[in-house]
């Protein structure tokens, strides 16, 4: 038998190709369909500048959605913050997945302000990161059944 080699290097796309593979063929076994994502976004525009955003990453197995959606950015530029537009971004969001069988979703957040935004459109905490940031606050895990 030959020798094993731990390497520490960025693995090449054949050597991802090979893993995601195996994952798969890991679920199948399991008797779980292959999982993969969709991405669902919005874009706010003034005229033909960009404002703002959401979008995220909706799960399924197989055909049929997974039930859950991964929020990853909700974003509105400094100057029309606190207007309603984020509300708005997420309320679109929320609406398309719903269509979808999306009945989760769950984001990563930070801060007083975001989190508080969240927590009063119903979303609740499931988890947080303590330090994870350099000026020692915590990164907040948060959900919500739609």
């Amino acid at each position: 038998m030959s020798k094993i080699s731990i390497i520490d290097r960025v693995m090449t796309s054949k050597e991802i190709k090979l893993m995601n593979l195996g994952f798969d063929a890991l679920s199948l076994e399991e008797g779980i369909e292959i999982e993969s994502s969709e991405t669902v976004s919005f874009v706010a525009l003034k005229e033909d500048t960009f404002i703002g955003c959401a979008s995220g990453l909706a799960f399924k197995n197989g055909e049929n959605y997974s039930g859950w959606f991964f929020l990853t950015d909700l974003y509105v530029e400094k100057g029309y913050r606190s207007k309603g537009l984020g509300l708005q971004l997420l309320k679109s969001i929320e609406e398309k997945v719903i269509t979808l069988g999306v009945k989760h979703i769950w984001l990563w957040t930070s801060g007083y302000k975001a989190l508080k935004f969240y927590q009063r459109e119903e979303y609740k905490k499931f988890t947080e990161m303590e330090n994870w940031y350099s000026d020692g606050s915590s990164r907040v895990g948060l959900r919500k059944n739609l």
